[in-house]
């Protein structure tokens, strides 16, 4: 894979592959095979602890390079090497990447070549991480890793399932495909959205019945936090526009939160003209209460009735003044899943529409089943597949929408 430099020179994408030590520490020599059939250059990095799980030979033999496994071995500071490896490098990742390396990584500690690396190192950091689930929900573990996301780096969660230790949970390294993935998407052959604005709405929303009790749903916002986070991976200017959740915004976002549709609805109006793409993935409600009670409704109230008005229809709004704006939608159906979601597509002016059968409880999962529908295409189906995988097919169809339509000459009213 080759990339130009800043003189327009090709250069050979070449990516510092840290391994550390853990049972999966096997799973990067996959990792490694897949950047190189994208035509990436892999120089590994062991610890000293990964060396008791996968051997220097295996990744010599199979990446061409000899891997690098200590400080200060004979002729390894000829040129001072962890400064040439940061130097000639697009992006360090560690996979697998143990609660001691991101420790090590968020408090500047360089007590090894890979520690020393990271500190020496200007390219963008990603991590895989896999651990047992207690450390990897462990507060320590995740006030690490939040430092490390204010940096701007990059993590590629770990999935839940059964682990080494015979334990089941999350911490379980992420799939290799799904690595491989990111990586790619975070070098700069992977920047297929830069210059362009992007606005996404992920969460639901809340409508207030009174001081105590309000109106929402059962979304988790993990589809449209996908979304956000590999729009701005690919190189867009993302706004996330979100409703209440569990989760953090994505390192380099901008976020907007918010509570209501009402409130929803000014926000992504106020960026809507300046847009190019809006990813419309947030489970907006439909309803909210007729009256705001400012005192707590209390039980035995004469009239414990709630009478409902609709919300404005947001996505409507946005398709009724579409200009050049690629606008994406989201369907949430529990019957007559493609039926409704064709017939949404339609009415409301969509370029794209993402539907997805919500009836066996799906909310809140990492993984999902979707149908990408077009006005005039194939329809995309994705079976069980991550959510920021997901999150990757939806930009790379609405961007090609996108191109497409700019590509087409308009029509000069008067001519055939």
């Amino acid at each position: 894979m080759i990339l130009a430099d800043h003189f327009g020179r090709g250069v050979q994408v070449k990516v510092a592959l840290g391994v550390t030590g853990c049972i999966a520490a096997y799973k990067a020599l996959e990792v490694m095979r897949g950047l190189q059939k994208a035509g990436v250059s892999v120089q590994v990095i062991l610890s000293r602890s990964a060396r008791h799980f996968v051997t220097p030979l295996t990744f010599e033999s199979l990446s061409g390079l000899k891997v690098i496994t200590d400080m200060f071995a004979e002729g390894i500071n000829r040129d001072i090497q962890h400064i040439h490896v940061a130097q000639d490098i697009q992006a360090l990742a560690v996979v697998p990447a143990t609660a001691n390396i991101i420790g090590k990584f968020a408090h500047g500690i360089a007590d090894d070549f890979l520690s020393t690396l990271y500190l020496s190192c200007p390219a963008p950091i990603i991590l895989a991480p896999a651990m047992n689930v207690e450390m990897w929900n462990h507060a320590a573990v995740k006030a690490n890793m939040q430092t490390l996301k204010a940096r701007g780096h990059y993590f590629i969660d770990p999935e839940p399932g059964i682990l080494a230790c015979g334990m089941e949970g999350e911490g379980r390294l992420a799939g290799v495909e799904t690595i491989v993935a990111h990586i790619l998407s975070v070098l700069n052959c992977g920047k297929t959205m830069s210059g362009l604005n992007v606005v996404v709405t992920a969460g639901p929303t809340i409508e207030d019945l009174d001081p105590i009790r309000f109106i929402s749903n059962r979304s988790s916002g993990k589809m449209g936090y996908a979304l956000a986070e590999a729009a701005f991976q690919k190189g867009a200017q993302v706004f996330l526009v979100s409703g209440p959740t569990n989760l953090q915004p994505p390192a380099g976002v901008n976020p907007i939160m918010i509570r209501s549709a009402a409130q929803m609805k000014d926000a992504v109006l106020a960026l809507y003209k300046e847009a190019d793409i809006v990813v419309m993935a947030a489970a907006v409600a439909d309803y909210r209460p007729a009256g705001y009670s400012k005192r707590k409704i209390k039980k035995g109230s004469s009239d414990a009735a709630i009478k409902l008005e609709p919300t404005e229809d947001i996505l409507a709004l946005l398709g009724r003044d579409k200009g050049q704006q690629v606008l994406v939608g989201f369907a949430a159906e529990t019957n007559d899943l493609l039926e409704n979601a064709r017939d949404k597509l339609v009415r409301k002016n969509l370029d794209l529409i993402v539907a997805n059968d919500v009836s066996d409880g799906v909310f809140g999962e990492d993984k999902a089943t979707v149908h990408i529908l077009r006005p005039s295409a194939e329809d995309v189906s994705l079976c069980g597949e991550t959510k920021r995988t997901i999150a990757d097919r939806i930009l790379e169809i609405t961007v090609a929408v996108r191109e497409s339509r700019i590509s087409r000459p308009l029509a000069i009213p008067g001519e055939e």
